[in-house]
């Protein structure tokens, strides 16, 4: 009878928790898309209509839901998550995703923190006889949400509300997360891309270096030796991580930012594919459609319509 009271109390704090952040999230974030907080590392998003799919990419961090539903499609692979349930990225990585659960009296609602691999490295550094060594699997997972993380999450947006005391306790809070987070189900996978020198990390280092020179031409030999890895492991954990290629990763990162430009309206389609990297802009339309369904500029114009703005392709929970 006490275990099942325990239980009880136990959902019954969760369900309040959950309803708390929602309408915290709700209050700063009263329209549809990504809404960034005085805390550089949390940002929230809203949809009140579901059935939009948005490529972003996802950076290595927590998605925490407070409301409705959305799924994330990687490489061929489904992944749903919901208030029950919160998804970590251990690695940056570009997706398509669709909200599946929504509506204007009820919209999906999601707080996300941004994940500093490097905090949780000296993390796993101060505190390693107690963590296990990680293991290699996808850059992205989903696990049911417990109290502790919840209740973390909750009081870091809390303290959006308390601005002085933001610069002192935030970093405390965040540390406390990054610790849960460590020692809970998705663990392993984050301890093999924060400890030092795993091929996780390492595969971490190549995805960092394709994010700023994704528009160069790509080597993997060149790659590989300046993340000190052979050319066969690269692509070997890299794949196994993100569930693509070297190649195919930049080609995403080239494409999501020439739609990011074309939304935007900063240049024509021929100046895009130039500005990320293609030299042959029949190259780039066909690519284009293949990933997104439609030449550059239909697509682009399609979202339009839709109300699509650049932030469409950016971090999107």
């Amino acid at each position: 009878m006490n275990t099942d009271f325990a239980v009880t109390d136990a959902s019954a704090r969760l369900e309040r928790d959950r309803l708390e952040l929602a309408a915290r999230i709700e209050r700063r974030a009263g329209s549809d898309g990504l809404h960034t907080t005085p805390l550089p590392a949390l940002s929230f998003f809203r949809a009140a209509i579901p059935g939009t799919q948005v490529c972003a990419i996802y950076e290595t961090g927590l998605v925490l839901v407070a409301q409705g539903a959305k799924e994330l499609q990687l490489g061929g692979e489904t992944y749903h998550y919901d208030a029950a349930n919160y998804l970590i990225a251990s690695v940056d990585l570009p997706v398509s995703s669709e909200v599946v659960v929504a509506s204007a009296e009820q919209p999906y609602l999601c707080a996300m923190l941004r994940l500093d691999t490097r905090r949780l490295g000296e993390l796993l550094a101060e505190a390693s006889p107690q963590f296990p060594a990680g293991v290699s699997g996808r850059g992205i997972s989903v696990s049911p949400v417990d109290g502790a993380i919840l209740d973390a999450m909750l009081r870091l947006v809390r303290l959006l509300d308390a601005p002085a005391d933001l610069p002192v306790l935030a970093p405390l809070i965040e540390r406390e997360l990054m610790y849960r987070l460590l020692v809970g189900e998705q663990g392993p996978r984050l301890r093999h891309v924060a400890t030092a020198g795993s091929r996780g990390q390492c595969v971490s280092h190549a995805i960092g270096w394709l994010r700023r020179h994704y528009h160069e031409p790509l080597r993997i030999e060149a790659l590989a030796e300046a993340v000190n890895m052979s050319a066969s492991s690269l692509h070997h954990h890299f794949r196994a991580i993100t569930a693509m290629s070297p190649l195919q990763y930049q080609k995403q990162l080239r494409l999501q930012e020439a739609r990011r430009l074309l939304l935007a309206r900063q240049c024509d389609v021929a100046s895009a594919a130039h500005r990320v990297g293609y030299e042959s802009p029949s190259q780039f339309s066909r690519e284009y459609s293949r990933l997104f369904g439609a030449p550059p500029l239909r697509d682009v114009e399609q979202l339009l319509q839709h109300g699509s703005t650049a932030d469409a392709v950016s971090l999107a929970g």
